[in-house]
């Protein structure tokens, strides 16, 4: 009879244990729980929501997901802007737990955006910026989404500040943008995916309305010597700060050059890692790599702190992601005194947000 007692009391903690869950009956719709845990020290973090969190238009398009995102950081703001091709815009709420799709124009929307940067003009207002790989155009939105201006290639005429890429465009050469970065009205455009493989810069003339043109300032440079790049990736500049970064994907490493294109210093990441891009904030990094050291577990989200790798967050490996074997882009934000990435896989595309587990 004790026996019986015992396990009738046993079922039913399990029962409620199951019920009150984050995967029980009582879990928002897209939000995972489970007992997975990925990263090191006070940095571990678990799936919040998958693929399942985003707009019904998104997921019937999300695996062909290859871009990135960005972040409005406005005090008191705080929202979350990506694009996918053939769905457009997706915004995700400052708190991470709304999303909506933005009216995309067809010239964006129906190819793909290999990331996104949020920015403002001088006189405070807001844009999105987006480079279209495939298209080879580069273009700016208000935040509503409403398209404002594109920036198409150069037309092999225009002097780009360097004689290689000058006669690279003059001989006919593509232009694919892979990622987009602004300081002080100067668009900073890396084409890793071409064998350029430079840093192009466009002056931005004018807001109201919206002009931009090429400008003569390059650097980097396909080759394995210092400044040089092996695919100059995504580009980042650290708030409050005039430096830029330029993922260098293949050589596992993340090279700063300064505004005006003058190479600084290195900062090195496991061996293997191929990072994709660079997301500062305060003194936290986050890095999306496309491969890890071992292929075999999927791809890793780094951690840094002060420039220092402080844990090292395995989707696949550790959190059940099956679809993160490459990572193309990560983003990290805080809520409420919480860190949270935000992730986006590659070849077959997927979606996630992991929280900080305290």
């Amino acid at each position: 009879m004790k026996r019986f007692a015992s396990a009738t009391l046993w079922v039913f903690l399990l029962a409620v244990a199951w019920h009150l869950s984050p995967g029980g009956p009582n879990a928002v719709m897209g939000q995972a729980g489970g007992a997975g845990v990925s990263g090191e020290g006070k940095y571990k973090f678990r799936v919040l929501y998958t693929s399942s969190h985003l707009p019904e238009e998104a997921q019937k398009v999300l695996k062909a997901a290859h871009g990135g995102f960005a972040i409005d950081r406005r005090p008191g703001k705080g929202e979350v802007y990506f694009s996918l091709p053939g769905a457009g815009i997706v915004q995700i709420s400052s708190d991470l737990k709304t999303t909506k799709m933005l009216a995309t124009d067809p010239s964006m929307r129906d190819t793909n955006m290999h990331n996104a940067m949020f920015w403002q003009a001088k006189d405070g207002t807001p844009f999105l910026t987006f480079p279209g790989n495939g298209v080879g155009k580069v273009f700016t939105t208000s935040i509503d989404g409403k398209l404002i201006h594109t920036l198409n290639a150069p037309d092999g005429k225009t002097d780009m500040g360097h004689p290689v890429a000058t006669d690279y465009f003059a001989g006919r050469g593509n232009f694919i943008p892979t990622d987009v970065e602004q300081l002080d009205g100067m668009f900073y455009i890396p084409t890793g995916y071409s064998n350029l493989d430079f840093v192009l810069t466009a002056k931005i003339t004018s807001t109201n309305p919206f002009k931009a043109a090429w400008h003569d300032l390059a650097f980097g440079g396909r080759g394995t010597a210092a400044g040089q790049l092996g695919t100059g990736h995504g580009i980042t500049i650290p708030p409050g700060t005039t430096r830029i970064d330029v993922s260098d994907r293949p050589n596992s490493e993340i090279d700063r050059y300064t505004r005006y294109g003058q190479y600084l210093s290195t900062l090195r990441l496991p061996l293997g890692s191929f990072p994709c891009d660079v997301y500062y904030m305060d003194n936290y990094a986050v890095v999306g790599a496309l491969h890890g050291s071992d292929r075999s577990k999927g791809a890793p989200v780094y951690l840094l702190e002060n420039d220092k790798l402080v844990s090292t967050v395995m989707p696949k490996e550790d959190l059940g992601l099956v679809n993160f074997q490459h990572i193309h882009n990560a983003v990290v934000k805080e809520v409420n005194g919480k860190m949270y990435i935000i992730a986006q896989a590659w070849n077959p595309g997927d979606f996630a947000i992991l929280e900080q587990i305290k």
